[in-house]
């Protein structure tokens, strides 16, 4: 109950905040130096203890390693550390990001062998990024990044698939084990439930190895069969064995989308050029099923994304959005971007 009385903890953070100058989100500094307060407070044990400072040290090296590249297009890329260089897929790999990086995207991997190595080989050097996990089996970052100022080591794998995924525009996964099982599978459920942005997710196979596809299989023969995914689910992803056409699925989902961002309820799409009548007309004949109320339609920069400075200069379309169906949501990007 809101007694009227000042919390001492927020007077605390807030003079802690005041005392290191601090100009730029003051509410979001207040309120996590406050958190950090309360927890110290709270005498948790020491394995807690220490849990949350590993944590917030990895995120802060993390971001620290990643802001010089905040606006270079990024894609991460997983895959298994026991693939060999002699593998088709380690080729794959390679060629892919070498041809990303001809398109002006940085490689973004975990750091270590076989698929991750491969990857920083296509992409160069100057082209990737690391974030590796610290493990008891391995040796540290491989050598294409090792010592580079673009590679961060961390100690859980929670604050580590949070840089790989939090950082990067596309994602393209090639066969692997459980690691890489868990992290293509927690991207789709992040980007399933709205926890994520719609981005592109390619899963490479190598051409007559057909591991995603027995994976789709697996997806529509026991998950859709069963009710336990959307059979929109599938619209999520995308399964090639062609390095040209990961490319292009990468690249094509980029050709008028630029970026979507919720205001309030409201779900606003900026885009390169806007529809035409027609086009907005296909647009709510095929999803109006994706409003919760009223129709898909063109719009203008909100007071909040003016304030915030965010893509102005941009067209937009906007909808009441009804929470779930987001393979259709890629699918309508999909749309949006044949206006070019």
């Amino acid at each position: 109950m809101d007694t009227g009385v000042p919390d001492p903890i927020d007077q605390r953070a807030r003079s802690v905040v005041e005392e290191l100058g601090v100009s730029g989100n003051v509410r979001l500094a207040e309120q996590l130096v406050s958190e950090a307060i309360g927890l110290i407070t709270d005498e948790p044990d020491t394995l807690d203890l220490k849990i949350a400072t590993a944590a917030l040290t990895e995120m802060r090296e993390a971001y620290s390693v990643f802001a010089p590249y905040k606006d270079e297009k990024k894609v991460s890329i997983f895959g298994s550390a026991r693939t060999q260089p002699e593998d088709p897929l380690y080729a794959q790999a390679r060629d892919l990001a070498a041809a990303l990086a001809e398109l002006g995207w940085m490689t973004v991997t975990g750091a270590g062998p076989g698929i991750m190595q491969a990857g920083m080989e296509g992409a160069g050097r100057e082209r990737s990024i690391g974030v590796s996990i610290r493990l008891p089996f391995e040796s540290g970052a491989n050598s294409i990044i090792a010592g580079d100022d673009k590679h961060v080591s961390m100690k859980y794998f929670f604050t580590r698939k949070l840089m790989l995924i939090k950082e990067s525009q596309a994602f393209v996964c090639l066969p692997g084990g459980v690691g890489t099982l868990d992290e293509t599978f927690e991207l789709l459920t992040l980007i399933q439930t709205g926890k994520s942005l719609p981005v592109p997710v390619v899963l490479l196979d190598a051409p007559g190895d057909p591991y995603w596809e027995k994976v789709d299989e697996f997806v529509r023969e026991q998950l859709i069969a069963r009710g336990l995914v959307s059979p929109t689910d599938t619209g999520l992803y995308r399964i090639t064995d062609s390095c040209t056409e990961a490319c292009s699925i990468i690249e094509g989902f980029y050709a008028n989308y630029r970026s979507l961002r919720f205001v309030g309820d409201r779900m606003v799409l900026r885009i390169e050029k806007g529809p035409t009548d027609e086009q907005l007309a296909g647009l709510n004949e095929r999803f109006a099923h994706l409003c919760a109320t009223g129709a898909i339609e063109r719009t203008e920069p909100s007071r909040v994304e003016r304030r915030d400075d965010d893509s102005v200069q941009l067209d937009r379309i906007a909808l009441d959005f009804t929470k779930h169906g987001y393979g259709d949501v890629i699918a309508m990007i999909d749309e949006i971007n044949t206006w070019i």
